[in-house]
């Protein structure tokens, strides 16, 4: 039984290990703008002083005090702090007036400055499997207090008249905002996991990992993508052998997305047929028109086959699944599959003939960016091509004879096609309403990583 339960335990401790997907890492620049945020744009605050003023069933009105209204709420300072293994300390410094009849008879105001101060606790919510911000140990603290009661007049009773409204009035006042503005901010999680699209292919889901855990400097978050066939399976992430991680160079308090190579291959996995290529007697790029004269200046052989020029047809099959590969400062992405030359016949209708089919292996390096929150990838050959001939209708002949030819035509022909093919663009995590158009890409061992940057 026990050496069950242990080979269970390597098995899952293998498992995580080998799971590579994407981190996202929230500096204090992302959460400071997005409480700030949620905080001017829900305008808590003052509909919380709106509702002080009102009659609630079943709350009993504060005693010595009537018609009491909240007004002048002063613009929020809000600080917040990491708290590790927990998420985020908040406070939250305002001020306001407090209005309404003393029980000595008089107008009554109190003018305080007030700090509050929770701790807003990251989780993950067991339903939606969101990240999730609760708040934990609101607490009210007076600052200062002004009023134009006559505090020489019975200052005992005023003293203790004013700390039992205020006790009463500022928690059930302004404890609820820091809910309602963590509500606010969870809403921007709501499309995390929902599946997006790549192109008509499938889809790909941003799911947790984990819990997000919490050091003194940022608050990361582990995801275990799960890239989906349209309408079929799930495609397994390979194992990248070793986990990428967050460089150590960036800058204080920022917030970075690593997206793994794993993953990029995955989602490209999906793409595969639509990397196949099927040319015939057109001009691409600096090449000029392709026909059987083209490449007798390669394989004179094809001369003596085809006297007169036929239109060259070229087929290109991607069999194996494309793969991003990633070293420091350079991406590669490498295709597998086959390059079949044919002649097209002068009778309508019938098939061409097969000149010869190669096995080919060749890299497009790839460069980054992003475009309307989605990354983008443009490539261009890498001239190392791996060719292997399988066969040859127009005899033997050395792959050297024909790699100056096949590198052009991939480069002019090929690539292009690759390029429109990639132009679906792969989805980001949307998270927090991030817009990642202003973000800064460097591709480091096995991950491309974005330094997030805000409006």
């Amino acid at each position: 039984m026990l050496r069950v339960l242990c080979l269970a335990l390597c098995g899952l401790l293998t498992h995580a290990w080998a799971e590579p997907g994407a981190l996202l890492r929230l500096g204090m620049d992302i959460m400071n703008h997005e409480v700030q945020s949620a905080m001017d744009e829900s305008h808590i605050l003052e509909k919380m002083a709106a509702e002080a003023g009102k009659k609630r069933p079943g709350v009993k009105p504060i005693k010595g005090i009537t018609d009491m209204k909240v007004k002048d709420v002063k613009l929020p300072v809000i600080t917040l702090n990491f708290t590790p293994g927990v998420g985020i300390f908040q406070c939250v410094s305002t001020g306001m007036t407090i209005t309404g009849k003393s029980f000595i008879g008089k107008n009554m105001e109190i003018i305080v400055v007030v700090n509050i101060t929770a701790t807003n606790r990251i989780l993950q919510n067991e339903e939606t499997g969101l990240p999730t911000f609760k708040s934990e140990g609101c607490e009210v603290i007076l600052v200062s207090v002004k009023t134009n009661l006559p505090s020489n007049m019975m200052p005992n009773v005023i003293n203790k008249f004013l700390d039992s409204t205020l006790h009463k009035v500022l928690p059930g006042l302004m404890c609820p905002a820091i809910d309602a503005v963590l509500l606010y901010v969870n809403r921007k999680w709501a499309n995390l996991n929902a599946p997006m699209p790549i192109g008509q292919m499938g889809t790909v889901k941003y799911i947790l990992t984990s819990m997000p855990t919490t050091t003194a400097s940022y608050i990361q978050v582990d995801f275990s993508p799960v890239v989906q066939q349209q309408g079929g399976n799930a495609i397994q992430l390979a194992d990248a052998g070793e986990a990428p991680e967050f460089p150590e160079d960036y800058v204080e308090g920022s917030s970075q997305l690593l997206l793994s190579a794993a993953l990029l291959t995955a989602e490209l996995a999906l793409l595969q047929k639509s990397f196949d290529l099927n040319t015939q007697d057109r001009r691409a790029g600096k090449l000029p028109s392709q026909t059987t004269k083209t490449l007798a200046g390669f394989i004179p052989e094809v001369a003596e086959a085809y006297p007169k020029p036929r239109p060259l047809v070229t087929r290109v099959r991607i069999n194996k699944a494309p793969k991003v590969t990633m070293e420091t400062g350079e991406s590669l992405l490498h295709l597998h599959g086959t390059l079949e030359m044919l002649a097209a016949r002068r009778r309508r209708g019938k098939a061409p003939v097969s000149l010869f089919l190669l096995e080919v292996h060749f890299k497009l390096k790839i460069q980054y960016s992003v475009h309307e929150n989605r990354l983008q990838m443009t490539t261009s050959l890498d001239r190392s091509l791996s060719l292997s001939r399988k066969s040859s209708s127009i005899g033997a002949f050395s792959e050297k004879q024909v790699t100056g030819f096949i590198a052009d035509f991939l480069q002019e022909a090929y690539v292009p096609a690759v390029n429109d093919v990639l132009q679906v663009g792969l989805p980001l995590p949307d998270f927090l309403g991030m817009n990642y158009n202003l973000a800064e890409l460097d591709i480091i061992k096995n991950a491309l990583v974005m330094d997030l940057k805000l409006d």
